[in-house]
């Protein structure tokens, strides 16, 4: 997990040219004044680091609370926590808030609205707008929960329901938890939908089982799939905040070649905060085959740290997740796409350097359709990112057309030891 003071000192050259060239300072500056409503109770605080044997610990309660169960993919990984590669495990992430009423979002939007200019037909007095910005921003607003339990009902076969009582969730109002589900002769590719238990209304998340072996996509999301102009502070809180999502011309119509060609396991790994995750869900499973969407853990406490999400740290971020999932798939073959904006080509490059059998193919989309980038589409910048990694592997590209041979190459790979 990152704090401020972390991804300060894990931010690169490149990310601080970024921030100077996007006008990050300015526009955080401006956010950062529009007081906090995220207020977290002390008790809860003091809980979280208390551990789930505490008295302070409370269950969550649907009245007060609000639950997101972020969906995961279940895994057998060899040498694992529980030294059993025949047991199912999965990390089970959950974020808990304190509800809000949506007239305190007021505020924000019109910040958010000012600070990108929004006015007229496509501005505040747009009713659809206006929804939508609220809607993008209420989970800014809703106060973390930490020190919070919930349980779970995770229904591995029609007549088998594990019970299981998570840790309570921490200072960012999150849990994250490896638990065993058991069900060794679950089929790869099955999906299950574990539910809150003891809950007023239905909340529940996806997990697939993924067998040991087999292709994998790691994917990031930002201007590779998703029009985000993340080298831009304004523009990354318009596309964010205000506008319908877009997805990038010709991705779709790839990742739908793809999904078919490999029948791969799906990760979609973005430097976006957790805020964002029904958003951009609801997006990428509109648009791309479904799979586990991987979120910044970090809880903000003002609009500015958004933007100090995409553009501070994100290498390291991103390198950490993907050894975790090294450690999940040591087996699987992997494929890194990404994009030119952020710390992509660097990251992918590091963890080929890593586990240079473990990852086959890096695909990077050369974006010059939003401003600053002339020195990060650079020949060097990628010949430096990917120094110790055959030409063979990564390729930059402009057109999706460039790839399908590509993908086409890649499943005639039938190595039988990955």
């Amino acid at each position: 997990m990152f704090g401020a003071p972390q991804r300060r000192k894990h931010e690169t050259p490149e990310e601080q040219q970024t921030r100077s060239q996007g006008d990050f300072d300015r526009v955080e500056t401006d956010l950062a004044h529009v007081p906090s409503l995220r207020l977290t109770p002390l008790l809860g605080i003091i809980a979280s680091f208390l551990g789930k044997g505490n008295p302070l610990i409370q269950p969550a309660n649907p009245q007060q609370h609000r639950v997101w169960l972020l969906d995961n993919t279940a895994y057998r990984a060899p040498g694992g926590r529980f030294h059993d590669n025949q047991t199912w495990q999965v990390e089970i992430v959950a974020c808990i808030f304190i509800k809000r009423g949506r007239e305190e979002v007021g505020k924000f939007v019109a910040t958010i609205a000012d600070a990108i200019g929004l006015d007229g037909d496509i501005g505040l007095n747009n009713r659809e707008t206006r929804d939508r910005m609220a809607e993008r921003v209420q989970p800014f607003v809703d106060s973390i929960a930490p020190g919070r339990s919930i349980s779970l009902d995770i229904p591995i076969t029609r007549h088998t329901v594990i019970k299981r009582k998570l840790n309570p969730s921490d200072k960012n109002g999150i849990i994250s938890q490896v638990v065993r589900i058991g069900g060794t002769d679950v089929p790869n590719g099955t999906i299950i939908h574990p539910s809150l238990r003891h809950w007023s209304h239905n909340v529940s998340m996806e997990t697939e089982f993924a067998s040991p072996t087999g292709w994998l996509i790691i994917s990031d999301v930002d201007d590779t799939i998703k029009y985000t102009q993340t080298c831009n502070a304004v523009g990354i809180l318009r596309t964010t905040f205000a506008e319908i999502p877009q997805p990038i011309a010709g991705m779709p119509t790839l990742y739908s070649h793809i999904d078919k060609s490999l029948t791969p396991t799906w990760f979609y790994l973005s430097a976006s905060p957790y805020n964002l995750y029904p958003f951009l869900r609801t997006f990428l499973r509109q648009v791309y085959p479904p799979g586990t969407l991987i979120l910044r853990n970090s809880s903000w406490m003002d609009m500015s740290g958004l933007l100090k999400s995409f553009t501070q740290g994100t290498e390291t971020y991103k390198v950490e997740r993907m050894e975790k999932l090294y450690r999940w798939f040591p087996k699987r073959k992997v494929v890194c796409i990404g994009d030119s904006t952020q710390s992509d080509p660097e990251a992918y490059g590091e963890i080929y350097r890593r586990h240079k059998h473990w990852v086959r193919a890096i695909f990077i989309r050369k974006v010059t359709d939003v401003v600053n980038m002339e020195d990060k589409n650079k020949d060097k910048r990628f010949v430096k990112a990917f120094e110790g990694v055959p030409e063979s592997v990564w390729r930059v590209f402009e057109d999706t057309e460039d790839l399908y041979r590509e993908v086409d190459l890649l499943r005639q790979d039938e190595n039988p030891n990955y």
